[in-house]
């Protein structure tokens, strides 16, 4: 009797386990697993792999945290990403056009690239308070209309800077620029660990992680309390004597400084700065590794942030390179695009759904 009590016991301790996990997470988590295994005998070099999911999540880290305050403060997902990209793009552009090179080329751009994100940001920040209840939605269009006036932009604004200019008219911005002697791989090669095929980011790792406690322990200061409030129950958080509109206007201007940031640090570990159209659908894998992470469009934490961008990462990495392996073609963009889109479309679909943990 005592045997099935705790055969009970266990299993009602695995259910909850799972629960509190996910379900969905756990059935990718899985997935992923499962590539990592086939990998090797399909011809696929298991070491590179890892070195790439690990990369690919440095790069990517801190464009998905930038989910966060808005998440926390009601304001929903960020679909608006773009126009904090856009203002990293604006401190590298002119981080190059001044002339700065290497490290401290980095440095600048972000120092650069920050009163664009805190004009933006309150800009945007401004605009959703005006439509509650519909931030995504005109995040949405915020977003994908600042990418089409930018590509105006490059064309129109006086850069000189030879490494950045179109060679035959000497004027507009080319549609790709490489970091080549700037800020390509600095945080990368920091601290850089090698054993083997397998490389391990240590800079950019840290410099996520940086960020990542900065806004824990913000969440848990008195105004990042606010900030939850307010993302709980608005009406609550009002009667408690909060001023709901500047909580959701400081979570957008976070949001979108963290953008700013966010593309810097991809771009160093990509090597090179990409214009135009190329900012246009980067929200939806952030939004999309959030989800997945557990997240819902009034919760967040870091551990979302992780799992999700891991998670996504490493599916999008590994199953074009075992599917190639295995057919003996090359379709590896198709299959990243189906991938990715799919998992696009999944999370989507729950975004209503948290994690209990």
């Amino acid at each position: 009797m005592s045997s099935n009590t705790q055969i009970k016991k266990e299993k009602s301790q695995f259910g909850k386990m799972v629960e509190s996990f996910g379900l969905p997470r756990l059935i990718i988590t899985l997935f992923l697993v499962l590539l990592l295994v086939l990998a090797p005998f399909v011809g696929a070099d298991l070491p590179t792999q890892i070195t790439n999911i690990i990369a690919r999540f440095s790069w990517n880290g801190v464009l998905v945290l930038a989910m966060v305050p808005m998440v926390h403060s009601g304001c929903g997902l960020n679909f608006g990403l773009p126009l904090g990209i856009i203002s990293g793009l604006l401190g590298a552009t002119l981080s190059i056009e001044c002339g700065f090179t290497g490290g401290l080329s980095f440095v600048m751009a972000i120092l650069i690239a920050t009163p664009f994100a805190l004009v933006l940001g309150s800009l945007y920040g401004w605009l959703l308070n005006k439509i509650k209840g519909g931030e995504m939605m005109i995040a949405t269009y915020v977003g994908f209309s600042s990418v089409s006036l930018m590509c105006m932009m490059w064309l129109i604004l006086p850069y000189r800077s030879p490494n950045m200019v179109w060679g035959l008219s000497g004027k507009g911005l080319r549609t790709t620029i490489s970091l080549e002697g700037y800020y390509n791989q600095v945080l990368a090669n920091f601290l850089r660990i090698k054993i083997g095929k397998l490389e391990i980011p240590t800079g950019t790792l840290l410099f996520f992680a940086i960020l990542a406690i900065a806004m824990w322990a913000f969440l848990h200061t008195k105004t990042g309390t606010a900030m939850t409030a307010v993302g709980s129950n608005a009406t609550f958080a009002r009667a408690a004597g909060i001023n709901v509109d500047k909580i959701r206007l400081l979570s957008v201007v976070m949001s979108t400084w963290l953008a700013a940031v966010g593309i810097l640090v991809y771009e160093q570990g990509f090597g090179f700065v990409q214009l135009y159209m190329a900012p246009f659908y980067m929200a939806l894998p952030a939004v999309s590794a959030i989800l997945i992470g557990g997240a819902s469009v009034n919760k967040a934490s870091i551990a979302n942030v992780i799992i999700g961008t891991i998670l996504f990462q490493g599916i999008v990495t590994m199953t074009p390179t075992v599917m190639n392996n295995m057919i003996h073609m090359d379709m590896s963009e198709i299959i990243r695009i189906i991938v990715s889109n799919g998992m696009i479309l999944y999370a989507l679909t729950r975004r209503t759904e948290g994690s209990k943990s």
